[in-house]
């Protein structure tokens, strides 16, 4: 199991469907609103509110969450949030990032912090562990789009640089300033993704052994709890059978 997308695709599949859906859902409001507010309230004149938009439809998110979203960035009581990133180390040496939208940057830089320490880590400056890591557009899909050769076809006439097809579905790698662009080619030749971001891909993968994976997990879950938190990305690597372990 490499990387926290897969990490929390196993989470998922454990249970808790339910809080994990309505954490997600919050979550990806909070990034609906934001952008909307940053940008234009419409979606084809705002590439950020697009993005955030097409990943909540592909988490089957309501059209009516999506639009009290929107409606709210327009709202004159509308919370400010900041973008913040943290970095930093985790059990085993692993090199975590954390992004976080918050209208409280005191409360999250306390929080951050905190389950660094609880669990075997430590918090670093920024740039620390952002240099192990590759900026670039992500785009999802689920199994049911297409045989490998298919997507990769498509992926490459797109101008995607790289294509990777496994039992969980098909990642589809850019540039991360092309992001908008191929997506787009990708939605007229496959459909709708299941979700299209700007990610940190880890450069390497660090082995982690048994002993470590098990602190490891508790704080990727500890970072998906917090309400503060967007999206958090490592260079782990653990083993399917550690992970059946950790059961």
């Amino acid at each position: 199991m490499a990387g926290h997308s897969k990490f929390k695709n196993i989470m998922h599949r454990k249970g808790r469907q339910d809080a994990v859906r309505s954490k997600m859902f919050s979550k990806l409001s909070k990034e609906i609103t934001v952008a909307a507010k940053m940008g234009d309230p419409d979606p084809d004149k705002n590439p950020r509110l697009r993005l955030a938009v097409q990943n909540a439809k592909g988490q089957s998110m309501p059209k009516d969450n999506i639009a009290r979203a929107i409606a709210k960035s327009q709202a004159g009581d509308a919370a400010n949030y900041d973008e913040i990133r943290y970095e930093g180390y985790g059990p085993g040496g692993t090199a975590i990032i954390v992004e976080v939208l918050t209208d409280n940057k005191n409360r999250s830089a306390a929080n951050v912090r905190s389950y660094f320490t609880k669990y075997g880590g430590s918090l670093g400056e920024t740039g620390s562990v952002s240099f192990m890591f590759d900026r670039v557009g992500e785009i999802v899909y689920k199994p049911e789009a297409g045989e490998a050769e298919a997507i990769l076809e498509a992926g490459i006439e797109a101008g995607a640089e790289d294509v990777v097809s496994d039992e969980e579905g098909h990642t589809v790698i850019c540039a991360f300033e092309d992001v908008s662009e191929v997506s787009k080619a990708l939605e007229d030749a496959l459909g709708e993704a299941e979700s299209v971001k700007i990610i940190w891909k880890p450069q390497n993968l660090v082995p982690v052994d048994e002993d470590k994976a098990g602190t490891l997990v508790k704080l990727m879950d500890v970072f998906d709890e917090d309400d503060d938190v967007q999206n958090v990305y490592s260079n782990f690597d653990i083993s399917e059978e550690i992970m059946a372990k950790l059961g």
